[in-house]
């Protein structure tokens, strides 16, 4: 029988851009997909902010990335998960060769780990790497890069946009192409994976541009493998693209905004479409809420289903179930995870009641295994 299970990073330590570090590492929970209940399983120390992560089910894996201020390299790190106690077993780690790691993803094979680094401070500090591959051992450990990308490039919020800030990589569903928001060019940048060797070259296409000052920080392709959703940070805006999945092609469709009209000092933070593809949903934090947008499939036009309170204080993370009837948010300040079910006529969140402490959350992600 499957099981589901919610995993979640948390700051375990200082960092000046953060409000505090109050969590032990990477919690687990079991999730039951029925009553939307949170079952605490495990918590694992012994690694640095855990700020992002990535789970392969078939590998019984678990990759974070450590993001530390000062580093002048993050770390990616490797976990076996035991699906029948909720333990992580220690695989190993290797350096991502730039500072403030900030995301990490699987290509659509398993075989690579892709990593953004954010980075702060000094543009020629070393290594300076914007996005690194990883390959992935038998054993589902992690080997040294074997290929790097190094962005260029300002924008013109000078105190965000002072020099490039990856903040996401996705590969496309066909496992082609890798695209890297960068939220500190204002750009999606489009390379060609090699599947087998994990080598990236830039695209026909290299690039493409958002609306000066937009700050692009996640991307999510549409389930119909024609569009990529993004959604700004500095603008709070959400915009879909047209994906030409032959030529590796961008090209404008919509764009909307993520919060309601004269609301200020919010920064939008996560991204996810539906599994069904009918509605979009992001993160706010500032006015910290869940934004849902229905989407239409063949023209990427939104409608806005309404603004939904995060439960807490600087909703950084959130997740959908497999089967798409629950919404789980990471409230980094409020310290919970807030469990919601989605109305499936209207997609909009609904509080179910429960909430689990959990200290400073960071990231939170879902994945069914058995």
């Amino acid at each position: 029988m499957a099981t589901t299970f919610a995993f979640v990073g948390c700051l375990n330590r200082e960092a000046p851009y953060f409000q505090g570090a109050r969590g032990k590492g990477i919690a687990v929970f079991r999730f039951d997909e029925e009553s939307g209940a949170l079952t605490l399983l495990s918590e694992t120390g012994g690694i640095d902010n855990p700020t992002y992560l990535s789970i392969d089910p078939a590998r019984r894996t678990v990759y974070a990335n450590s993001e530390v201020f000062g580093w002048n390299e993050g770390t990616a790190t490797a976990y076996r998960f035991d699906p029948a106690t909720g333990g992580l077993t220690y695989l190993g780690k290797q350096p991502t060769e730039g500072s403030i790691t900030a995301y990490n993803g699987l290509d659509r094979t398993g075989r690579f780990l892709l990593v953004a680094n954010y980075a702060i401070g000094d543009v020629d500090e070393l290594p300076g790497r914007s996005a690194v591959v990883l390959p992935i051992r038998d054993d589902g450990g992690l080997g040294p890069v074997v290929d790097r990308v190094t962005h260029s490039g300002t924008g013109p919020n000078a105190a965000r946009q002072e020099r490039p800030h990856a903040h996401s990589i996705v590969a496309s569903p066909d496992n082609r192409f890798v695209i890297v928001a960068d939220l500190g060019i204002d750009k999606l940048m489009v390379y060609r994976l090699d599947a087998e060797s994990g080598r990236l070259v830039p695209a026909p296409t290299p690039s493409f541009a958002l609306p000066p000052g937009a700050g692009p920080r996640h991307v999510a392709f549409h389930p119909n493998g024609r569009m990529l959703l993004v959604i700004n940070e500095l603008a709070s805006t959400i915009a879909s693209l047209a994906w030409d999945a032959a030529a590796g092609v961008l090209s404008p469709l919509d764009s909307v905004p993520a919060v309601p009209a004269g609301v200020e000092d919010s920064h939008c933070a996560d991204l996810h479409v539906s599994p069904d593809g009918r509605f979009v949903y992001g993160s706010n934090r500032g006015h910290d809420s869940i934004v849902v947008y229905r989407i239409d499939p063949a023209s990427g036009r939104m409608a806005l289903a309404g603004h939904v309170p995060s439960g807490g204080p600087t909703p950084r993370s959130f997740a959908l179930d497999p089967s798409g009837r629950f919404l789980l948010a990471a409230n980094q300040n409020g310290d919970s995870l807030v469990v919601f079910r989605l109305d499936p006529e209207t997609g909009l969140p609904v509080p179910t009641g429960t909430v689990a402490a959990i200290g400073t959350p960071m990231c939170v992600r879902l994945a069914r295994f058995g």
